[in-house]
């Protein structure tokens, strides 16, 4: 089970920090981080398909065709914290070395935004005092970390769980020998 978690979720793991970072130097490179979202969560789901794939693999190939729920849901689990660990990393290096007024000017887009979309005074200033909140939590490399985590994690657990579900195999009982 070692190397299969740790095949797909290197694989995962580099499909999503490598779309991650293009998707970042296509905002720095446009000024644009709407539709990057965008592409950013679908990159996820296709960096996250892995866990089908490693869960499948895994029950087919080594598990004579069956496999619980838990233990392919721990499976697809493994495979997201490898590959969610690597999309932190990246992003820490990303931030850190390259991207140091990211914050900057993520919040100067997120307010024109809000006030293209026809946001009142008052909500602008409350948008303001949340993005001023998030600018000082990126101050600390804690911080950047579990909200990194945050935004990659829950999807890799969904796709987990449905790729448990739909992959379940329970066995078909004792064979018994014909005549």
């Amino acid at each position: 089970m070692k190397k299969n978690v740790l095949v797909f979720g290197l694989i995962a793991g580099v499909i999503v920090t490598t779309m991650m970072v293009v998707s970042v130097a296509m905002c720095y490179s446009r000024d644009d981080f709407e539709g990057n979202v965008v592409v950013g969560y679908a990159a996820m789901l296709v960096a996250f398909s892995m866990i089908f794939i490693g869960i499948k693999n895994f029950r087919d190939k080594y598990n004579n065709g069956v496999i619980t729920f838990g233990k392919a849901f721990r499976i697809g689990l493994y495979i997201t914290l490898i590959a969610s660990t690597m999309y932190v990393v990246v992003w820490l290096i990303d931030y850190y070395l390259f991207l140091p007024d990211f914050m900057d000017k993520y919040t100067a887009h997120v307010l024109k935004q809000s006030q293209a979309d026809g946001a009142t005074q008052q909500e602008l200033q409350k948008k303001t005092a949340e993005m001023a909140r998030y600018r000082e939590w990126y101050k600390s490399p804690v911080m950047v970390v579990l909200l990194t985590y945050a935004e990659v994690v829950p999807i890799g657990l969904i796709v987990a769980l449905i790729s448990a579900a739909i992959l379940r195999r329970k066995s078909k009982g004792p064979l018994v020998a014909t005549a």
